[in-house]
């Protein structure tokens, strides 16, 4: 990631641990992401739950990276929302 937004100026990074809070929605994010697999799968299948388990899993897998930008992105936002950057 940048350290400042190319276009607002924004800086990403206040501090060390300043993404902490992205972890936590992108934890929420990923089991919701894995049960809406589980639930097509079952839909659709009607495996047992360990094999749905595991396959939602593994197709969650090529998702995950994405999801750890989308989650700083939300994080960021949220952060902006309560503690804006100020100029000076």
């Amino acid at each position: 990631m940048y350290d400042r937004c190319p276009h607002c100026g924004l800086l990403f990074n206040r501090e060390a641990g300043y993404f902490l809070g992205a972890m936590y929605i992108s934890y929420g994010l990923a089991l919701a992401v894995i049960c809406g697999f589980g639930a097509i799968l079952w839909a659709v299948t009607r495996w047992r739950v360990d094999k749905i388990g595991l396959w939602a899993v593994v197709l969650f897998l090529p998702l995950a990276p994405m999801l750890t930008f989308f989650s700083r992105v939300l994080w960021i936002y949220l952060d902006q929302t309560f503690d804006p950057e100020r100029d000076g």
